[in-house]
């Protein structure tokens, strides 16, 4: 499949308010999106920008002007998308409305609202909304999945955040000995948590997880914490993980992926899963360590 010593961060928070709509474009069969396009939400020094017009795409995660998020620019390998689990329901490529068409735009109660269109093969219709924890320097990202079909479905939450395979580590609470399938990635137990050095191998990998409702990356002296609802191993989707993480081959980008509960919705009933993001300064090596876990365990604490 293409498949934190922590610093406080200012308390205000805004939402971009210019909602200019020009298309993205192809080119090459690369992706092209100019400014315009796009919307702003700030946290302090963290600047999250998102595409409605390209999927609802998070295109870039920034602490000041050091960026996060993979900038990669061939489809499925940049930015942070949303989709529906479990995967088998519409294999591959991503289902169009969801990751790639247009979203409406609108702002309620200062946070931004974007609306996919419904699925013409899965009937469910996606809401993205975009706020912020002004007390703890969070942006709060929730995701609604609409049951559109007229019949009784079940379906699960799934954020796929693409970051660059060059020398981070990647880590989440959980046995190494309980990743499946065995062998796929070296990791490795310290501190009280699971943890990937990244490498580069000519094959593509993933594994899957029984996370504790978290997931970190550090990389380039910033550390990604993602906070969510931890699920126990019955509520997954069928063939899927509460915690995921896919590494392309070479030397690419890497996957950090989460899920919610499989949850079952009768027609016009809609699911509800929110992760928090935190991205803050990390002045230590992106390696397995006391501090970097500390981090994670004070951000955890906010939820």
């Amino acid at each position: 499949m293409k498949k934190v010593f922590l610093l406080a961060l200012c308390a205000a928070a805004a939402v971009a308010t210019a909602f200019a709509q020009p298309s993205a474009r192809m080119a090459g069969g690369l992706m092209s999106v100019s400014a315009e396009d796009c919307k702003k939400i700030t946290a302090g020094d963290v600047t999250m920008t998102i595409n409605p017009q390209g999927g609802g795409k998070i295109l870039s995660l920034k602490y000041k002007d050091k960026e996060m998020i993979s900038q990669m620019r061939f489809p499925e390998s940049f930015g942070s998308t949303f989709w529906t689990s479990p995967q088998k329901e519409w294999n591959w490529p991503p289902v169009k409305e969801f990751d790639k068409q247009p979203y409406s735009v609108e702002e309620r109660d200062g946070r931004l609202v974007m609306t996919s269109q419904v699925s013409e093969k899965l009937k469910y219709c996606i809401r993205k909304e975009f706020g912020t924890d002004a007390k703890d320097g969070a942006i709060v990202v929730t995701y609604v999945v609409i049951n559109e079909s007229g019949e009784t479905r079940q379906v699960a939450p799934w954020e796929i955040t693409r970051v660059v395979n060059d020398g981070g580590v990647v880590f989440f609470d959980c046995p190494a000995d309980n990743i499946t399938p065995a062998g796929q990635m070296p990791f490795k137990d310290a501190f009280g948590a699971a943890w990937y050095q990244t490498d580069v191998t000519d094959g593509n990998r993933k594994i899957n997880a029984d996370g504790k409702g978290w997931l970190a990356y550090c990389n380039n002296g910033l550390l990604l914490i993602k906070t969510f609802d931890d699920l126990d191993a019955s509520q997954p989707a069928p063939g899927e993980a509460e915690i995921q993480v896919y590494v392309n081959r070479g030397k690419t980008f890497i996957e950090l992926e989460s899920q919610g509960a499989y949850t079952t919705l009768k027609p016009g009933e809609e699911l509800t899963w929110t992760v928090r993001w935190y991205l803050l300064p990390a002045d230590c090596e992106a390696k397995p360590s006391a501090e970097l876990l500390q981090r994670v365990k004070e951000c955890c604490l906010k939820k």
